[in-house]
């Protein structure tokens, strides 16, 4: 036999290889990614009431897997800021996230009201140039007035989202008398027009935290962040808000109810 079959031979009957090392590492991650998939879902919809996860070894049986990849689900956990491992208590719930729905068109006090206060930050206010996309979408002349409002948003005095909000400005200058530290904006455009909101154009991504939004929202300068773009029209049709969302992506889920149509 030559030299390279017996080589090849010896290495298929058990000797270890960079590559079949690799494969190994590269499969236990993968499993490691499934099972914190598994245990973020239960973390978040209060699967473990205790508010401890059950031994690493429970885990290991129920799931299936070794205790080497309940580790690295774990530490994955950890580095999200979901859960944290103390001496002698074991692995426990450090974290929550609030759900906002994405089927219904509510403000954010409307949608967490479950969950506690939501409170406003008014950061900036008043009439701006609209620049050519915001006209464009507000169906205002380019550069025409519109009303801008900058706002951080807390739940139980913990920043949640910072919101960047353009209103045509025969509707916001109304606005200008209000309560918007309490009060969501929604709630106050139909009390202002007497009109219903009908429907809203959104669009959700993840971006990453530029330094001023961090700041803000006490998040690390980089971290991930959900991006919700979101054009409120009244129930005629007209658009009247157009608002940039940025929403803490630890403190948060984003969810709905999705119906098959063909």
């Amino acid at each position: 036999m030559p030299p390279t079959d017996l080589v090849r031979d010896h290495a298929g009957q058990g000797a270890p290889t960079v590559a079949a090392q690799r494969t190994r590492r590269r499969l236990r991650a993968d499993r490691a990614r499934q099972l914190a998939d598994l245990l973020r879902r239960q973390l978040l919809t209060g699967g473990f009431p205790a508010g401890a996860l059950p031994h690493e070894s429970i885990l290991a049986t129920e799931y299936r897997a070794s205790r080497n990849t309940v580790r690295q689900a774990l530490d994955l956990l950890r580095a999200e800021g979901l859960v944290e491992r103390l001496p002698g208590v074991g692995t426990v719930v450090v974290a929550q996230k609030y759900p906002h729905g994405l089927d219904r068109l509510m403000g954010l006090a409307e949608t967490l009201h479950e969950h506690g206060r939501v409170t406003n930050e008014i950061r900036a206010m008043g009439p701006v140039p609209a620049p050519a996309p915001v006209a464009g979408r507000l169906r205002v002349p380019p550069g025409a007035d519109v009303l801008h409002i900058e706002r951080l948003r807390r739940l139980n005095g913990l920043p949640l989202s910072l919101d960047l909000t353009y209103l045509p400005l025969d509707i916001g200058t109304a606005l200008l008398g209000c309560d918007l530290e309490n009060t969501d904006v929604f709630r106050l455009l139909e009390s202002l027009t007497g009109r219903r909101l009908g429907h809203a154009d959104i669009t959700l991504e993840a971006v990453n935290a530029d330094a001023h939004s961090a700041a803000v929202l006490q998040a690390p300068r980089g971290a991930a962040v959900l991006m919700l773009e979101r054009l409120t029209h009244l129930a005629d049709g007209r658009p009247v808000d157009l608002e940039f969302i940025r929403f803490r992506g630890d403190r948060i889920t984003m969810g709905g109810l999705l119906h098959r149509s063909l």
